[in-house]
């Protein structure tokens, strides 16, 4: 594997933390909050991975420039920008969730939950979103 394949990686791992995510979404709506944990905790363990890679990639490659034109250009950018602020805000939020699940604190859980939960599965589609824009739809070569 080499730094060019990094950016289907970093893909296949936002698709799986989205799919991580639902699924552990559907497991505590079902009463089965320890299939809920397992799901969650990898998303979180995928998503790490993920920052790792992606991380490693852009300090190595450096900044891809989009190569769409036309109606496409500002939806890309309109997606980037909201994935980017909202991805800033996925780890201390999903790192508070943790935290307080792990202390038995239910109820501030659930309540930082339902704001982390739609950020985090929103950044995880729209990185795949970008990805697909970026490297396959629009390439740069």
């Amino acid at each position: 594997m080499s730094f060019q394949d990094l950016p289907t990686v970093n893909a296949l791992l936002n698709g799986l933390s989205a799919i991580f995510l639902v699924s552990g979404y559907f497991q505590i709506r079902r009463g089965e909050p320890i299939k809920h944990k397992f799901l969650m905790m990898s998303a979180f363990t995928i998503s790490i991975i993920f920052l790792i890679c992606y991380l490693i990639y852009h300090f190595q490659v450096g900044s891809v420039g989009f190569k769409g034109q036309g109606f496409i250009r500002p939806v890309y950018f309109t997606i980037l920008i909201s994935h980017t602020i909202l991805a800033a805000l996925v780890p201390p939020l999903a790192i508070s969730a943790i935290y307080r699940a792990f202390k038995g604190q239910l109820v501030k859980h659930k309540k930082i939950a339902r704001w982390t939960f739609p950020i985090w599965l929103y950044v995880s589609i729209t990185g795949v979103i970008i990805y697909l824009m970026l490297y396959v739809f629009y390439p740069s070569v």
